[in-house]
């Protein structure tokens, strides 16, 4: 049976990405000096404005104003012919309290909203996620490694990947490749071209997935030098199938950036691709998608299922019996079991929230 699938990823300096990356770091500033605080934030950037704004409660101080400063300088946004510039462009913070009718629900140990989340996970790669979402990210990944060690000259920050994969029975083909990465105006883009086809692409890309037929798109309009904010404006948690499974697994709305642990939109949907993951590894199904959803308030989720899109290599009854048996999707155990209270959630928001090694819930149980 032949099928096509799609899936895209973006680098660092891309806008809504950047947004992610302050909201992020203000996240994890808060929480090292209070554990315990309650964040909701969320940024806004156009070329000429910083917006953060958002609910807070926390004992910390945090200088909101400089983190976002460095986090847009650590990017690369740091002169004026990017159009934006992290050492100029104003910030506005507002910032507010965490509204009390929620923090009854908090403060009790429940859910902080109610909504559906999902985990997924797939045998098809050895981190358990879509190879189409590997090859994408690993993409924008290389993308920003050749730009922040000079391996490639004069590119600028803003850029985003597209893999498209066709499957037909075994085999596995890439169909189109599309990057499209910033640049300097001096920049040859005949060079650029050749540049990426050998730094990244062959970097990343396994030859036996590439063949004559691969369409290769490396800044198709001609040109890419107005980029970042200067060419569009970014906001917090509009990249959530980057961060997610690339639009191949259902997602529940939620964003994840800027939140603390007791948003379930981020701490259960990170327990649900563990539990998936689990599965998957535990081989009882290829395939695993979890869903969970939560009332505000309320500490047990309102339903927790689980579909394996017919590839489960036992009955479906015993992979309820091995989730009953060693998952517990209350709101007090997500925290303590991942451990999110000390988790540096800056390390999730580029290339996918999942199958990255070092965080707690892409861990394999005994």
């Amino acid at each position: 049976m032949k099928k096509t699938i799609t899936v895209e990823s973006v680098t660092k300096g891309h806008p809504d990405k950047v947004c992610d990356q302050i909201a992020d770091r203000i996240l994890d500033a808060y929480l090292k000096e209070d554990a315990s605080s309650r964040v909701a934030c969320e940024v806004c950037i156009n070329k000429d404005l910083v917006l953060i704004m958002g609910e807070i409660t926390s004992e910390s101080e945090v200088d909101a104003e400089s983190i976002a400063r460095k986090t847009i300088l650590d990017i690369g946004y740091n002169k004026d012919e990017l159009g934006f510039n992290g050492y100029t462009v104003p910030i506005k913070v507002m910032l507010n309290k965490q509204s009390s009718d929620i923090a009854l629900g908090v403060d009790a140990s429940g859910a902080g909203d109610q909504g559906m989340m999902y985990g997924y996970a797939t045998d098809e790669c050895d981190n358990y996620m879509p190879l189409a979402c590997n090859l994408a990210n690993n993409l924008a990944k290389r993308l920003d490694e050749v730009r922040e060690n000079n391996i490639i000259k004069d590119l600028r920050p803003d850029g985003k990947t597209q893999v498209t994969l066709e499957y037909n029975d075994n085999n596995i083909h890439i169909k189109a490749l599309v990057i499209s990465i910033s640049h300097e105006e001096k920049k040859d883009k005949e060079l650029l071209k050749k540049e990426i086809i050998e730094e990244v692409i062959a970097k990343v890309i396994p030859k036996n997935l590439m063949d004559e037929e691969t369409q290769i798109f490396i800044n198709p309009t001609g040109n890419f030098v107005i980029c970042g904010p200067a060419g569009d404006t970014g906001l917090t948690g509009r990249k959530i199938m980057v961060d997610t499974y690339g639009g191949l697994a259902r997602h529940g709305g939620g964003a994840f950036s800027g939140k603390d642990y007791t948003k379930v939109d981020r701490s259960a949907a990170y327990y649900a691709r563990y539990v998936a993951k689990n599965i998957v590894h535990k081989k009882l199904a290829k395939e695993a998608l979890v869903s969970v959803s939560y009332a505000i308030g309320v500490i047990e989720p309102l339903q927790i299922d689980i579909e394996t899109f017919n590839t489960n290599l036992v009955p479906i009854k015993e992979i309820y019996q091995f989730v009953n048996d060693n998952f517990d999707f209350k709101t007090t155990n997500i925290i303590k079991e991942l451990d999110l209270k000390h988790v540096k959630y800056a390390d999730t928001t580029m290339y996918s929230h999942f199958g990255k090694d070092n965080l707690s819930w892409e861990q394999i149980i005994d």
